[in-house]
């Protein structure tokens, strides 16, 4: 198994698209990309941390290549919209992908070079972490109650309801054999 980690807006929104990718075994809601150690959910969304929203893949490479899994991540969000999706703003919602090595770290680029092909040149997604060579990339698991919150609560949240039958609608629709069974 291998391991990515990727915020595009907001974590549940996010996790629930990447619980139904095959090669996908677990995925963790999670910060990552900010200066204060052991963030809350409420220190992030107030925007001071510098961290970002966040889920930790763990899949395999085998079935899911890592340039694979950035086509699903940039195409199941807009890559194109600064410091935000749609009604979640703040650079907490930022889109970020933050490689573990030098070989993710290419691949990211690669990744962007592509969706800026889709579109139009206006991808906005930055690469952090070790690429930037910042030590801004520790992980921070987010609280239990917001581990996957799609198949619990986020099923009775007006927010959630409005906002991720859409994404798992253009996953199934754009990565038709990127969908688990």
């Amino acid at each position: 198994m291998e391991t990515a980690i990727v915020a595009g807006g907001c974590f549940w929104c996010t996790e629930a698209v990447f619980r139904d990718v095959i090669g996908v075994d677990s995925v963790e809601s999670g910060y990552i990309g900010g200066t204060v150690p052991s963030p809350t959910y409420k220190q992030v969304c107030g925007g001071d941390t510098g961290h970002a929203e966040a889920i930790k893949v763990h899949y395999d490479p085998s079935v899911l290549s890592y340039g694979d899994l950035l086509d699903v991540f940039m195409g199941t969000h807009d890559p194109t919209q600064l410091n935000r999706q749609g009604n979640d703003v703040g650079t907490q919602y930022r889109s970020a992908i933050f490689p573990l090595d030098e070989a993710q770290a290419a691949e990211a680029e690669a990744a962007v070079t592509r969706s800026n092909q889709d579109n139009g040149g206006k991808v906005v997604t930055t690469i952090e972490g070790f690429a930037d060579g910042k030590q801004n990339d520790e992980w921070y698991p987010a609280e239990d109650y917001h581990q996957e919150y799609w198949d619990g609560e986020g099923q009775r949240n007006p927010y959630c309801l409005a906002v991720i039958p859409p994404k798992l609608m253009k996953l199934r629709k754009s990565f038709q054999n990127k969908v688990k069974g």
